[in-house]
């Protein structure tokens, strides 16, 4: 009886989880910067994804479960220490797997150490394609190509007014030099008048002059901006100095809830986006967008961006990779990870795994919100585009 008894709990014991397993994982914050406002929404969604994984016993990977542990550090939003910083988690922290930085200037840089120590690299808030056209071997983009950015915003105005007369005004920045770029060529694809293109630099605090111009050109519509500090003083110039725009699509910044901080120069102003609150996806891992949310909004006391679920999906998609491989091996989640075909809440996650593209996302799509106002007067976002998925018109023109 008691040799029974004792086979009996030896059996129990071994089917029972290890939990004194964890994976590290590193990545930097713009704890600092102007890449401050953004940067803190990613790490908050990868923050939310770590408690609950761990709430809830950690990773299954085979046999054994991982709790997360992260490593991270401030880049103060300073493309010079992402490098030491990323070199730092991988030798001295040990980390086995990595996010990136916010944005796509920083990204590129940890890239190159993450390529060079074969660590694999989730990347979130970093659109630029060239990035991953480099032969890169580990990297792995979450949001839509740049490439692609402004094609619901593009197909937006053309479809309310097909002789708009567009100025593109942009931050002279890497990523938002590519956004544009591609912007133009789909603008001139689909028959919209191009009036005016110029770039600022990413540091301008006063666009009066470059307004100036706009409205010499004789502009209706006005596309561009960067982040959110440049791009919400953009927005809250143009409305001040009386532009007189029917439409503005500006990039990241309007997405912020601290967008809603402008008041009235926040009105009608839209952003194209990787996600929204009130997409309906149905997931096949994760939590569906209305459960993220409330859970969000409970730990922050704030609604969640588009960067706030990518971050929260980059960790669900490394999850993902690592109970697929069974094995927390790089080159087995990278196998994984390549294998990738899935829905979270944040829409449909893939990877092109060819060697002159490798990691380039290749099935999320945009979509374009639009700041207006609810019954009681409150400004609040919503989905005007695609048209399947609004969750209401276009306001058109905004002035």
């Amino acid at each position: 009886m008691r040799r029974a008894i004792l086979a009996i709990a030896l059996v129990l014991f071994l089917s029972v989880p290890v939990f004194s397993q964890t994976v590290t994982i590193g990545f930097t914050i713009s704890q600092t910067g102007k890449l401050n406002v953004d940067s803190l929404e990613q790490f908050r969604g990868f923050e939310l994804w770590r408690d609950q994984v761990n709430a809830a016993g950690g990773i299954r990977v085979g046999d054994k479960s991982y709790k997360i542990e992260f490593k991270n550090y401030d880049d103060e939003s300073n493309g010079q220490h992402v490098q030491q910083l990323y070199t730092r988690m991988i030798l001295n922290d040990k980390a086995e797997f990595l996010l990136s930085p916010y944005s796509s200037g920083l990204t590129a840089t940890a890239a190159i150490v993450s390529e060079q120590y074969g660590k694999i690299m989730i990347t979130t808030g970093a659109a630029e394609d060239k990035t991953y056209k480099l032969g890169d071997r580990y990297l792995f983009q979450m949001f839509t190509p740049a490439s692609d950015y402004l094609t619901s915003a593009l197909d937006a105005l053309k479809a309310k007014d097909a002789k708009a007369r567009l100025a593109f005004v942009y931050s002279d920045d890497s990523f938002s030099n590519a956004v544009a770029t591609a912007g133009k060529a789909y603008a001139q694809k689909i028959g919209l008048n191009v009036v005016f293109d110029e770039a600022y630099s990413p540091e301008t605090m006063d666009f009066s002059p470059l307004i100036d111009k706009v409205i010499a050109a004789k502009a209706t519509a006005l596309v561009g901006g960067g982040h959110y500090a440049d791009g919400a003083t953009l927005a809250r110039q143009l409305y001040t100095q009386k532009a007189g725009l029917k439409f503005i699509a500006l990039l990241v910044a309007p997405d912020s809830p601290k967008f809603v901080e402008l008041g009235e120069a926040a009105y009608g102003v839209a952003v194209p986006s990787q996600w929204e609150p009130q997409t309906t996806f149905k997931p096949q891992l994760g939590p569906t967008g209305a459960e993220f949310a409330k859970a969000y909004e409970a730990k922050y006391k704030a609604p969640p961006s588009y960067e706030s679920a990518g971050g929260y999906a980059a960790g669900l998609v490394l999850q993902h990779a690592l109970e697929q491989a069974g094995s927390v091996d790089t080159a087995k989640v990278a196998a994984a990870l390549n294998a990738t075909d899935t829905v979270t809440f944040y829409g449909q996650v893939k990877f092109a795994t060819a060697p002159g593209e490798h990691g380039l996302q290749i099935g999320h799509t945009m979509m374009l919100a639009q700041w207006q106002k609810d019954k009681s007067g409150q400004l609040v976002k919503q989905v005007v585009w695609p048209i399947a998925g609004k969750t209401a018109n276009l306001i058109y023109p905004i002035h």
